[in-house]
């Protein structure tokens, strides 16, 4: 089967890749400002153990079925039991639903990465005026539409040539720019107080039930799992690549990605004598603020952009790929009308969201001016990612036999496995009752 199909050139690759899938907007966008929000430290720490908790059992099981069977998400559930083909269907309706939203998102970055050196820091307006005009404006249609054309030139190349060689260029990249970005900040003025506040826990003020259930969400949602990610790419790994060394090395990764970016966010912010839990807009209102009164400041505005946008591409990457792989293999199409299938339907669910909102009036209930962007971030986050993610550990951990995870896990017995039995235990047990709890309580049933 390898010879048929492509893979990647080898376990670095294997790792860049599919820690690009995970590394993305969560970990640079999000988790900042869920950390404000939650204690920091406090967050850092229960989100670092939910990640080896929640998150790498349940990519274990995804690299599991996408390895043994070198197909998209729909063709690999498909292949070990039919009736469960459903559960890849869920995966590609996830990447179609985030792909509905998420550039239009990443286009944002686009758009601060020119204007930091436009009209960003030379406009009379303030930050957050500047942010609503732009969301008003027709630029946000272009940068969203030029977003999605980048990722195609990309995942039209191919897996070896396209997204493989974009990883290896773009994992690297960020982790440099992180970096300096930390290092610049950590000479800010009052930069103490961020360090404080993100590295020493304060768990009589910070900590709460709302603090874990926030932090396992955060965890699951920040590893791409759920929604055919890690199954595609793992279909691309070679027979020799270790999934336990894989799936650890990426939320490794993740987690350092995550921690960097709250030493160059939570400096700054401290710096400045603004609040860290700001929220959403954190990085598009209060950052800016932040980078005018540096010197160079458009320079450095510019240099985190970039870093925004990286985040974000290797993350488009992922998903596009996802429906590519189930269009070409699922429906015959060739790579490239497959690709251009994918891009399509990206720009007119974008297109929808950007576009049209509309009331509900149901049983009593009347809601004003819902978009598509609500509708698609709830559906994937609170509904498909979720049952995803515990429908796999069901499969892989339940329905399959012992034989078909430790198979994987050891290279059918080529590695050791001594992490086996705590691994499956926690995919059988533990980490499905969270799952499980997560799913609950997003629905608000308690």
């Amino acid at each position: 089967m390898e010879g048929q199909r492509a893979s990647f050139g080898g376990k670095i690759s294997a790792i860049l890749v599919a820690a690009g899938s995970a590394i993305g907007l969560g970990s640079i966008w999000r988790f900042p400002y869920m950390a404000g929000e939650h204690g920091g430290a406090a967050f850092l720490l229960v989100y670092l153990l939910c990640v080896f908790v929640v998150g790498i059992p349940v990519m274990l099981g995804e690299f599991a079925v996408g390895r043994a069977t070198k197909q998209n998400a729909v063709g690999g559930f498909r292949s070990l039991s039919k009736p469960w083909r459903w559960l890849g269907y869920n995966g590609v309706i996830g990447a179609l639903f985030i792909s509905g939203y998420y550039y239009v998102v990443a286009g944002w970055s686009l758009e601060y990465l020119v204007s930091s050196f436009t009209g960003l820091y030379s406009s009379s307006a303030s930050f957050s005026e500047q942010f609503s005009a732009f969301q008003l404006s027709p630029r946000q249609a272009i940068y969203t539409v030029a977003f999605i054309l980048l990722t195609h030139l990309i995942i039209i190349r191919g897996v070896e040539k396209g997204i493989e060689k974009a990883s290896k260029v773009m994992m690297p990249a960020l982790f440099i720019i992180l970096i300096i970005m930390a290092v610049r900040v950590a000479f800010m003025p009052n930069a103490i107080e961020g360090y404080r506040f993100f590295l020493n826990p304060n768990f009589k003020e910070a900590f709460s039930a709302d603090t874990i259930f926030t932090a396992i969400g955060q965890a699951f949602f920040s590893l791409s799992v759920g929604m055919g990610c890690m199954v595609t790419y793992a279909s691309y790994f070679k027979s020799n690549n270790n999934l336990t060394g894989t799936s650890f090395s990426v939320a490794l990764l993740t987690l350092l990605v995550a921690v960097l970016a709250g030493l160059v966010i939570f400096p700054a912010v401290f710096s400045a004598g603004l609040e860290p839990a700001e929220g959403a807009s954190l990085i598009f209102v209060t950052l800016p603020e932040i980078f005018k009164d540096m010197p160079l400041a458009q320079l450095w505005s510019g240099v985190f952009f970039i870093l925004l946008v990286l985040a974000s591409l290797t993350s488009t990457i992922s998903f596009h790929e996802v429906l590519t792989a189930y269009f070409a293999e699922e429906h015959k199409l060739s790579r490239k009308a497959a690709t251009r299938l994918t891009s399509a339907l990206s720009v007119a669910l974008c297109m929808l969201t950007l576009f049209w909102t509309f009331d509900v009036d149901f049983a009593g209930l009347h809601l004003e001016k819902i978009s598509f962007f609500d509708i698609f971030d709830y559906t994937t986050a609170n509904i498909l990612m979720p049952l995803g993610g515990l429908f796999t550990c069901i499969f892989v951990a339940w329905w399959m036999k012992k034989d078909f995870l430790q198979g994987e896990m050891t290279n059918h017995g080529k590695l050791r496995g001594r992490a086996f039995p705590l691994l499956y235990f926690t995919l059988r047990y533990i980490t499905p009752l969270l799952i499980v709890y997560i799913f609950v309580k997003n629905l608000g049933l308690f």
